[in-house]
């Protein structure tokens, strides 16, 4: 009888970092998570996630010989054949060859890939995007994250949260102006609201504001939801922004599947309903319309997706 394969993912996050053992279909089989504590030297943080990695090694009891690698998922500029991130600005991560030390605390093969890219995998494996051949996770975060999974493989590079869809438009933090990230993030949508907001401060969707404590994503629903009709109006332009920048990628890639995810994506058919219907009227003739949904999985996509990237080892 053939043993099952087990794989160790670690996800890098800017407040947690998760760890855990997955089996070679996706299932978390333990997990453990840790402060990330991003001031403190890149050493500190990294001898923490070997003793959480090692924590989730003994709850998942397993063989350890049955653990064929492990998989990290970190944001910011990395070199993946060299294992090393170049730069994460969370973090303050600079030329740190992660995959080796981790490699010598634990006795395996670390593979290192980008957070986005690896929670596009998870989705692939186990959620929202489970056995497309082709599929784009568009994160709608504080930034636009994007990944792209074909045959169950990322493809590496298919950064779109900085593809321009408005020439000279909104200053984006990259320093180009018009970027995706800009209208699209959830950022992008909460200083439109807070636009809207200083304009009319006696509107319903200031009093949304005020009695929710912060203007988030989710203020200007909850406002169109009370029948703010200029709420209603920006959640339009937004959902247009958004359908221009998905049908720049469907366009381009034709994907079988595209998966939102992030808070944005949380309003459900609220958002996906008017999107779909925006993105078929733009779409080029002959092109096979994808099937657009929210993610599933939350933050065990970056985990399980860290975790079954190791298979390329």
């Amino acid at each position: 009888m053939k043993n099952i394969k087990y794989y160790i993912g670690i996800d890098i996050g800017g407040t947690n970092i998760k760890t855990g053992v997955i089996d070679e279909n996706g299932a978390i089989i333990s997990e453990h998570s840790i402060p990330t504590g991003a001031h403190r030297q890149q050493e500190e943080v990294l001898n923490d996630i070997i003793l959480s990695v090692k924590a989730s090694i003994h709850g998942a009891n397993v063989n350890p010989e049955d653990i064929a690698g492990a998989g990290m998922g970190t944001p910011g500029m990395i070199d993946i054949e060299k294992g090393i991130v170049i730069y994460n600005n969370n973090l303050g991560w600079r030329n740190f060859a992660v995959s080796s030390e981790m490699s010598k605390a634990i006795g395996m093969k670390v593979r290192l890939e980008n957070d986005a890219d690896a929670a596009a995998l998870g989705e692939v494996i186990a959620g929202s995007a489970k056995g497309a051949k082709s599929a784009m996770i568009i994160t709608l975060g504080t930034g636009v994250g994007s990944g792209y999974v074909v045959n169950g493989k990322i493809v590496q590079g298919c950064e779109f949260g900085h593809m321009v869809i408005d020439y000279g438009g909104r200053e984006c933090t990259c320093g180009r102006k018009g970027c995706f990230e800009s209208y699209c993030s959830a950022t992008g949508l909460i200083n439109m609201t807070k636009e809207l907001i200083s304009k009319n401060p006696d509107s319903i969707l200031s009093l949304t504001a005020k009695k929710e404590g912060t203007v988030s994503g989710r203020t200007v629903f909850d406002a169109a939801v009370k029948g703010d009709n200029e709420a209603s109006e920006l959640i339009d332009k937004y959902i247009s922004y958004l359908s221009c920048g998905l049908v720049n990628i469907i366009n381009g890639l034709q994907p079988e599947v595209i998966s939102l995810g992030g808070g944005i994506a949380k309003q459900g058919e609220r958002l996906l309903t008017p999107l779909r219907d925006k993105v078929y009227m733009e779409i080029y003739e002959g092109i096979k319309f994808p099937k657009i949904v929210a993610c599933t999985l939350g933050y065990k996509a970056g985990l399980i997706g860290a975790a079954m990237s190791a298979r390329e080892i």
